[in-house]
């Protein structure tokens, strides 16, 4: 019987390395997989190193790196993927019907997570990763394929410089314009207005509506760096070309901080630069590394965890909460969670609140590792 493959654009240069392209994306996109299930895999939230927790608000720490790298790397993939077909003359009709398709997939998948186990419609938390990454892979994949790289780029700066204008000009009722705190701010106030008890926090949600509009951005800056990776280049020139431009896009991110703060829960248009920039630094660190050098022994299990991102994304997300679901009882009559009590026996009980916390995380990262690298090597690449 045949594998079943759901597969989308965004996911189709997660394939196995093929000559013909740079395996340091299929590196990139492993480590960012990595840290999203790092990261959002402690032995207690209680105990956290500074690295791996979000910025509170302004700033950022290396974990509000992770989710823009993903939708930097679905750009990319858009562009080497739709690119081809597109050359080829393929019916638009079809890739849109395409494009639509795997969005409502990856909608539906977001809206299950968010409400497993109990699939409690009444507190369903509506917006969420999965679905931030399908809006933005959806309007992304269009603009691809509707406009040039000129028509691209002025979207971009369009889509930075209106959600600029709208989160500064823009009046919310009791609070006025221009706040960008937690409360008060126009993200919070139309995702509350619209989605009330459906968000994060009580009021807000850091993948709301409003703030997709520059994470659409994002997107588009992935799609213009594929075309740099599509160039007829040396891996020096394109390695060259992607830390310049990175740096650029640091210095550019900080300077805007000044007026418009880097924040990850607002996706402001600073935090867009800033990260992109990141994202080409790390994108041509390995580049230099991987596909310059030929060093590549070291990062075969960030290959393994790139080719079924999606998969081991969402079937962690629900092994974390069924160990927080299934109860270990207790001799004084009570129960813990199966989480609990492997991170305070096996882990904290030696290394200590802090550091078991993290090596819980990373056994975690390890577990996953085992059945991905069965599915690689039987060659089975469950792409949504």
């Amino acid at each position: 019987m045949s594998t079943p493959v759901v597969e989308s654009e965004m996911s189709r240069a997660i394939a196995p390395p093929k000559p013909e392209r740079l395996v340091s994306l299929d590196v990139f996109r492993g480590l960012t997989i990595v840290g999203m299930i790092l990261v959002n895999n402690p032995g207690s939230w209680s105990y956290v190193y500074g690295p791996l927790a979000h910025a509170e608000w302004h700033g950022w720490t290396p974990t509000d790196l992770i989710f823009p790298f993903f939708l930097f790397i679905v750009g990319v993939a858009v562009t080497l993927s739709l690119g081809g077909r597109l050359a080829r003359g393929e019916d638009q009709r079809k890739m849109f019907l395409q494009i639509l398709r795997r969005t409502i997939i990856l909608l539906t998948l977001g809206l299950f997570l968010n409400s497993f186990p109990y699939f409690n419609l009444a507190t369903l938390r509506i917006p969420g990763v999965l679905q931030r990454i399908a809006l933005c892979y959806f309007f992304a994949a269009i603009l691809f394929i509707k406009t040039n790289r000129r028509g691209q780029i002025i979207a971009t700066m369009a889509l930075l410089a209106v959600y600029w204008l709208l989160m500064k000009l823009v009046p919310v009722p009791g609070y006025g314009a221009g706040g960008l705190e937690m409360e008060g701010n126009l993200a919070a106030y139309i995702d509350n207005s619209l989605m009330p008890g459906h968000l994060w926090k009580p009021t807000w949600d850091p993948e709301g509506l409003l703030s997709t509009i520059p994470a659409i951005a994002t997107t588009l800056l992935g799609i213009l760096t594929g075309y740099w990776l599509k160039e007829n280049r040396s891996v020096g020139e394109k390695t060259r070309g992607l830390l310049i431009a990175g740096v650029v896009l640091v210095g550019l991110g900080q300077i805007m901080d000044i007026w418009f703060p880097i924040n990850k829960n607002l996706w402001t248009s600073s935090y867009v630069v800033f990260t992109a920039g990141m994202a080409l630094v790390c994108l041509g660190a390995c580049c230099w590394l991987i596909d310059g050098r030929g060093d590549r022994r070291w990062a075969t299990p960030f290959v393994i965890f790139g080719v079924n991102p999606i998969t081991v994304y969402g079937f962690s997300s629900l092994g974390a909460e069924l160990m927080d679901l299934y109860r270990i009882a207790q001799p004084d009559g009570g129960s813990v969670a199966f989480k609990t009590y492997i991170y305070k026996n096996v882990f904290a009980s030696w290394a200590g609140p802090m550091n078991g916390s993290l090596f819980f995380a990373l056994a975690y990262v390890l577990v996953w590792l085992i059945p991905m690298t069965i599915l690689y090597r039987k060659k089975i690449f469950i792409k949504i």
